[in-house]
């Protein structure tokens, strides 16, 4: 718990009301085309990890659990057959799913996962209100650009504390009041309530493999929603509250200037980095290292030969030689490795649960060994990875990668996203993984269109519910 320091106390809060102010005012919704295309590409790309999650045997009961159990029956939950429940439902069933596969985009400046944090929310609220596509993608910006701003300002740069309930509340909040539509008072009640409901919860549940982790997201973005709706109502916290839970509860001294730095000119939609590995971000320069020295294996060697593996990385500490769930294999860097080495990619495929007991995979986990690596790097570069493998014959190959593949430094090319979200998404929807490409290109007539009218044809497809 820290001391009280009055002055950065009240500074925090009135950069926190300056910037609600500035997005809640015409000059919040002046967003530039270049984050409107890529507040477009986040929207296709989450909700292709939301479908990428549909078989996964809990991800299935517990959507329809939450199907069976709401009351109403306006929103879709993003599964075959589009069922539809309450939008507070609908957004738990696609934010649980979201978070599932490890395959949804992510902020870079903070550990922050904004686009899970608010597209559950957007995408109950569109169809809801019967917002345009174009008013979602816009509502998406706006959002982002608050909830990252937030996550920013207070970073835990020891990663105890896992971001997602630390900050999918304030994200859950800001979607809804951004799509509402709210005075800047009321969006300022909804973002100081919506900070006293986050909930906490430890970094090692990830590592572990404990699956509620996957639902820290959704709940905290369904608390946030809730925050939204009562403070329309007048139920609001304090214009401090913020800074008294993240700063005099949980530790953290803010950056208060980082709430309203750069407002209008820098969009933080546009530092977001995504995902073609289903694992954790922190691993993917790990893969990538991992895959070069697959392809520098002498001729005639495989992962067979292989006796030992030295891992140099930014946080050693994600170590787990037994993972007990896929959640877990995706933490650990022993099974990341492993996995990787046996399939030859990093995929949802080569984290399903029968790799967990797999000997081959087992036997390399066996091998890894970790140590710190810390060059002194100007970010981006803040999660880099050193690999050497030894052979039996003695022989080492040693590969490098500073900064993953997927961020602003290192954009992926548009067609490795666009067939990462066609192939996920039109498993279940293919005109609406047609409809998502689409957006990107921001057509004025495709953004015109009611959101609901890009599901139609895909519901029409699955018939009666």
């Amino acid at each position: 718990m820290s001391e009280p320091d009055d002055s950065l106390r009240q500074a925090t809060a009135a950069q926190l009301r300056a910037m609600v102010e500035w997005a809640f005012s015409p000059a919040g919704r002046d967003i530039p085309q270049a984050a409107r295309r890529k507040a477009a590409l986040v929207l296709g790309d989450n909700i292709a990890a939301i479908v990428a999650a549909q078989d996964e045997p809990e991800v299935a009961r517990v959507q329809a659990q939450l199907a069976a159990g709401g009351s109403g029956a306006g929103v879709s939950v993003f599964r075959a057959g589009l069922p539809r429940t309450d939008r507070i439902s609908a957004a738990l069933a696609n934010g649980i799913a979201g978070s599932w596969c490890e395959l949804d985009e992510g902020y870079r400046l903070a550990p922050c996962h904004a686009g899970l944090y608010v597209i559950p929310a957007l995408l109950a609220e569109a169809e809801t209100l019967g917002l345009t596509a174009g008013e979602l993608i816009d509502a998406m910006a706006l959002s982002y650009e608050l909830t990252a701003r937030m996550a920013r300002t207070w970073i835990f740069p020891q990663m105890t504390l896992h971001p997602h309930p630390q900050t999918a509340a304030i994200g859950g909040a800001m979607a809804v009041a951004v799509c509402r539509r709210f005075d800047a008072a009321t969006a300022f009640n909804a973002l100081t309530s919506a900070s006293t409901l986050i909930t906490v919860g430890g970094y090692s549940h990830a590592v572990q493999g404990a699956l509620v982790r996957n639902v820290w997201s959704a709940v905290g973005t369904a608390n946030g929603m809730r925050a939204a709706d009562w403070s329309a109502l007048g139920i609001g916290g304090m214009p401090d509250g913020p800074y008294s839970v993240f700063t005099e509860l949980l530790g953290q001294r803010p950056s208060p200037q980082a709430l309203t730095q750069g407002l209008g000119d820098e969009w933080a939609v546009c530092n977001g980095y995504h995902k073609i590995h289903a694992c954790c971000q922190s691993t993917h320069s790990a893969v990538e290292a991992t895959l070069e020295a697959l392809q520098a294996l002498p001729p005639g060697t495989s992962h067979a030969d292989i006796a030992d593996i030295h891992l140099q990385t930014h946080r050693p500490s994600m170590s787990n030689k037994s993972p007990s769930t896929s959640l877990a294999g995706k933490f650990s860097y022993d099974h990341v490795l492993a996995t990787t080495l046996v399939n030859g990619h990093a995929g949802a495929d080569a984290f399903g649960a029968q790799w967990l007991h797999d000997p081959a995979v087992a036997r390399l986990r066996e091998q890894v060994r970790l140590s710190l690596f810390e060059p002194a790097l100007p970010r981006p570069h803040d999660r880099p990875a050193r690999l050497t493998l030894r052979l039996h014959d003695g022989r080492q190959i040693q590969t490098e990668c500073l900064s993953a593949r997927g961020g602003p430094d290192r954009p992926f090319e548009p067609e490795v996203l666009h067939k990462k979200i066609e192939t996920l998404v039109s498993v279940a929807f293919p005109h609406l993984a047609r409809k998502l490409l689409a957006l990107c290109d921001l057509p004025p007539a495709l953004l015109a269109q009611p959101w609901s009218q890009l599901l139609a044809e895909d519901r029409a497809a699955a018939g009666p519910a």
